[in-house]
């Protein structure tokens, strides 16, 4: 049996996030359909994390098993050839047999994308969340730097089926920045991981700071702001 590792991008906005539901297109759902086609049997294919329904992927990590000696630059090439458009292995490489994309990874990085021009081009809006009201920049800014740190997030989790389990959602931000370019605000945050819309929430909670509803600048919130839309968010990557 071998351990395959690979890297995928993918446009969300057609899928309903990563995690296969029943009668749903999804990101796992059409990996393992096709890798399964692959392989003659089914195949699990494990993802580092489970993105949203509209959210993207520059560099998602995924790993499977199987028995075919297809080399892995073919096996990239024969899932290409299969998957749809708006989903592409960029590479795939032969890892040791217990690696887990989720388990074994250190950290992740998101970006939030934000059109901030009047009009936002037809190009651009699947990708962005388009938000063209007046926003104080610098008080953004400033609680932006504040998740960084070790905090419970629980105010800024959606519910999940794993939280009967009773986990943790004390996570640690190792940077959480906001980087302002000409008609465009970028919320980029690294961590060690991440909660359901926990970013999204972020970025909910720092619009609202930018419209002066938030008067302590100095602690993390104690509820979020609103949910912003899965389109304006991307897996950068995933570091191990």
């Amino acid at each position: 049996m071998r351990r395959i590792k690979i890297e995928i991008a993918y446009d969300g906005g057609p899928y309903y996030g990563w995690q296969v539901q029943p009668g749903l297109p999804t990101i796992q759902g059409t990996l393992e359909q096709i890798v399964s086609s692959i392989e003659g049997k089914p195949v699990h294919v494990a993802g580092s994390g489970r993105t949203d329904a509209g959210v993207h992927a520059e560099a998602q990590v995924a790993a499977f098993t199987l028995e075919n000696p297809i080399p892995p630059p073919n096996l990239r090439r024969a899932i290409n050839r299969l998957l749809p458009p708006a989903i592409r292995v960029v590479s795939a490489e032969e890892v040791h047999a217990d690696f887990h994309p989720r388990f074994d990874a250190k950290t992740k990085l998101y970006e939030y994308r934000m059109a901030r021009r009047e009009v936002c081009s037809p190009f651009e809006w699947p990708y962005v969340h388009h938000y063209p009201y007046p926003l104080m920049e610098d008080r953004m800014t400033l609680l932006a730097r504040v998740f960084e740190g070790k905090h419970d997030f629980t105010a800024f989790a959606a519910s999940d089926e794993r939280d009967a389990e009773g986990r943790s959602k004390v996570r640690t931000i190792h940077s959480s920045a906001l980087i302002s370019e000409p008609g465009r605000l970028t919320y980029r945050v690294r961590g060690s991981g991440f909660l359901k819309h926990m970013v999204r929430n972020i970025v909910g909670t720092l619009i609202e700071a930018g419209r002066g509803n938030i008067a302590d600048l100095s602690m993390v919130p104690a509820e979020s702001g609103p949910t912003s839309p899965g389109k304006g968010l991307f897996l950068i990557g995933v570091e191990y």
